[in-house]
């Protein structure tokens, strides 16, 4: 299993992307989620500038934030600087990037039908996007020359997203191993490296690990299952002086960054614990040899806290 690290893009990522080259890592991911994060493509080039093999992608690009064009012009763009070797694309029907705006997620027809023109505005095909024809016109020097080749995974956690990564993907982006093998299997984990004694409730580690508590209320609570999350109910009643149709923005202020005001109460030492996101260094091994083992082919660590630098060390040394 290859080791890959996510960022959920800041001001900074370009720079924790260098780092995260020089311990070893083979692949950074940046979160496309507009209403949170700075322009994903701005900061995937920065990073292609500041390294030399790391591969670089967006994960997950959600199809209606962007025209296709938009996106193939960004595409070729950073293959025109990195090189197509070191681009891969993440695609999904929108979980932060659609709840951030509160829309729910896309029909993954429409995402299959997006990653389909996308892929044949890259090859230089003339596609029909709105009832019209439409073909990257770029010419020399405007951007990577085409046929352009970058593979595609697709954010799948059911059936029909499944489905869309066999036909239209390469594999698949998940948050666990998929349950049906891919040869690519890029999983999605939160948490933090626990030294020799140290207490999951410490403050160092609420902070690097409480926002993958998190996410799973945030997650719970937009799909009406915040009874499946231990302490679900109290939680959920956390949000309830908000306005329905602004919860959203209560909701996922600080997603996936850090442990908003509202949940803080509610995340706690023993919570990471039973979540598996505050790990000692063997625990941590164990954890990663069954997820192997259950299909994943690239384990995807997010860091988070004020110290990036040193999760992305302390998790990179789980492969020395």
């Amino acid at each position: 299993m290859t080791l890959s690290c996510a960022f959920a893009t800041s001001n900074a990522s370009h720079e924790h992307a260098a780092i995260a080259e020089r311990l070893g890592y083979e692949r950074a991911w940046f979160y496309d989620s507009p209403a949170l994060y700075p322009d994903v493509w701005v900061q995937m080039c920065r990073a292609a500038e500041r390294t030399e093999r790391i591969g670089l992608g967006p994960a997950v690009l959600v199809p209606n934030l962007r025209h296709p064009m938009t996106n193939a012009a960004a595409i070729a763009t950073l293959v025109d600087i990195a090189g197509a070797d070191r681009v891969a694309v993440a695609i999904g029907s929108g979980f932060t990037g659609r709840l951030t705006l509160g829309q729910r997620p896309l029909p993954w027809t429409y995402v299959r039908s997006y990653v389909e023109t996308l892929s044949g505005l890259l090859a230089g095909d003339t596609v029909e996007w709105e009832g019209k024809p439409i073909r990257m016109l770029q010419p020399a020097g405007f951007g990577a020359t085409r046929p352009i080749e970058v593979p595609f995974l697709i954010a799948a956690g059911g059936p029909k997203g499944t489905a869309a990564a066999r036909d239209v993907g390469r594999g698949v982006f998940t948050t666990a191993p998929s349950r049906e093998r891919f040869d690519w299997n890029a999983v999605l984990t939160f948490g933090t490296v626990l030294e020799d004694g140290e207490d999951p409730g410490s403050e160092r580690v609420l902070a690097a690990a409480g926002h993958g508590a998190s996410v799973n209320l945030h997650g719970a609570l937009e799909f009406g299952a915040a009874g499946r999350i231990p302490g679900g109910a109290a939680w959920a009643a956390a949000y309830d002086d908000v306005p329905r149709e602004e919860r959203h923005l209560a909701l996922h202020e600080d997603h996936l960054i850090a442990v908003n005001e509202r949940d803080a109460p509610f995340v706690t030492g023993e919570l990471l614990a039973g979540f598996e996101l505050a790990l000692s260094r063997e625990a941590w091994r164990e954890k990663l040899v069954q997820m192997e083992a259950g299909g994943g082919t690239e384990v995807v660590y997010q860091p988070a806290g004020p110290d990036i630098p040193r999760e992305l060390e302390a998790f990179a040394s789980l492969f020395s």
